[in-house]
């Protein structure tokens, strides 16, 4: 065969017919072409970077592996007898190997091996849409594979990090949350733009290891959280040698060599590095749905099905953060086991799909659990209070400091923290819960099993606490209740 002739054939058109393509192997990707496939369908996942996706390389596994020596180490620190030997700081070196170990050295065959055996069919490239169930595959190798599909194609393709239009700022090689919880080198001095859950974990996982650090935030920190979680955090990171400043915001950025950042309050910052961390949007661009009837790079609006509104026909379905609903990768599984379900069972035949049913991301309204896993964590699922308020409820709110808790006394001398309990007083059930404090993110499960099963007082306060244990905070919430 001739070089010409090799050319050609490398650069072949293939054509298939499957049931089921889904773009992108993240773990929500992953997740909904596992279930689809369960009934036997035929289904091909497609991912032009490395299976397994955001989370498994460049977000949960590796920022918590960054922050938990960090948490190790000061836990010990507040026990006596422990703290006395504690005789030197944290190894960045050893905790950044352990960072990476957690990502394979952002190796992903052993998860490329895990859709082989689950009977998924793994093509490496970028998908596109063409047209109604039509999508070609350009493959990493230079092929290209035209698809046809019969059932669905699922967008799992994630989201991507937003720049804010400040000058300079995109020619200073800024860093997003992937360059942060993949560096090989603990920075000298970091500056962090974000207040929310990216921007405080990782300022206070960098400034544990060694890192100067400079926090701003144009706000308070945790915004959309009850306001005492962002304080007591605040206080905490302080307390750790970050500046956090509040109320302030870039206005011009300059890289050269070092990272000069001027402030809306008119003082200067410089470092070595500067980490972006103001939200992410869906990654919408590039994947063809101008083919059939959207806008290209546009937001999608999605059924608890999963099912993509404005397309003619029950084809395309969108799951975790490209959906434009909650942006976590359990609250994405979640959307993705209900997504992949109602694919095996529409295949079969028309399918009920009510609330709460298999087939329906329900908990995405009611009861969305997440952790900030800073030190103090923050754990909070359901509604704050003042959520509950604007819906309507009438709310009663119980706070407790967590320091009173036996359980928690017995964790750490003087145990910092808050809980509270919002109650929607008409039904009398919990709405909302959270908890700050070291350690409690464990405590949150009980909470949102409280919340989807929308469990009465009047059973909660049958639930015994064991003693002497942190979850005791329960009973004393239902005590200050007036239970």
């Amino acid at each position: 065969m001739s070089t010409g002739q090799g050319a050609a054939e490398a650069a072949r058109e293939v054509d298939r017919t499957v049931d089921v393509v889904v773009i992108g192997a993240g773990a929500v990707g992953e997740n909904v072409a596992d279930r689809a496939a369960r009934t036997g369908l035929d289904v091909v996942v497609v991912e032009k970077e490395l299976v397994g996706g955001e989370c498994s390389y460049w977000a949960c596994m590796p920022s918590k592996a960054l922050l938990r020596s960090g948490h190790a180490l000061a836990a010990a620190q507040r026990l006596p007898g422990a703290a006395e030997a504690v005789t030197g700081g944290l190894d960045a070196a050893r905790v950044l190997a352990r960072r990476t170990s957690f990502t394979s050295g952002w190796d992903d065959s052993s998860q490329a091996q895990w859709l082989d055996s689950a009977g998924l069919t793994l093509l490496r490239g970028t998908a596109r849409l063409t047209g109604p169930r039509r999508l070609e595959v350009t493959g990493t190798d230079g092929t290209t594979t035209s698809l046809t599909v019969r059932q669905a194609v699922v967008l799992a393709t994630g989201s991507v990090p937003v720049l804010p239009d400040v000058p300079g700022l995109a020619d200073a090689s800024p860093w997003t949350s992937r360059e942060a919880t993949s560096a090989r080198e603990v920075p000298g001095r970091l500056v962090v733009l974000g207040g929310g859950v990216v921007g405080v974990e990782l300022a206070q996982a960098w400034a544990r290891l060694g890192s100067t650090v400079t926090l701003l935030a144009r706000s308070g920190l945790l915004g959309g959280q009850e306001d005492f979680a962002g304080e007591l955090v605040a206080e905490a990171l302080r307390a750790d040698g970050v500046d956090v400043r509040l109320g302030v915001s870039p206005t011009r950025v300059v890289r050269d060599g070092a990272v000069r950042v001027e402030l809306s309050d008119s003082s200067v910052v410089e470092a070595d590095e500067f980490l972006v961390a103001t939200g992410r949007r869906p990654a919408t661009s590039g994947v063809g749905l101008e083919t059939v009837g959207l806008e290209d790079g546009g937001s999608l609006e999605v059924d608890d099905t999963g099912l993509v509104a404005g397309v003619d026909g029950s084809w395309l379905y969108a799951t975790g953060d490209v959906s434009g609903r909650v942006k976590l990768t359990h609250q994405g599984k979640y959307d993705a086991r209900a997504t992949g379900d109602v694919i095996a069972a529409r295949a079969a035949g028309p399918v009920e799909t009510p609330a709460w049913s298999k087939y329906t991301a329900t908990a995405d309204h009611h009861a969305v659990p997440q952790v900030v896993f800073t030190d103090p964590e923050v754990a909070q699922v359901g509604l704050t209070a003042a959520q509950a308020r604007e819906a309507g409820m009438d709310v009663k709110v119980v706070d407790y400091d967590m320091g009173n808790v036996a359980g928690a006394s017995l964790v750490a001398d003087g145990y910092t923290g808050k809980a509270r309990m919002v109650v929607d007083e008409q039904r009398r059930v919990v709405v909302g819960v959270t908890f700050v404090g070291q350690d409690v993110a464990e405590l949150l499960h009980a909470a949102t099993v409280a919340i989807v099963g929308e469990v009465p007082l009047e059973r909660l306060w049958h639930a015994v606490p064991a003693y002497p244990t942190v979850s005791e905070v329960w009973l004393r919430l239902l005590e200050s209740y007036g239970l």
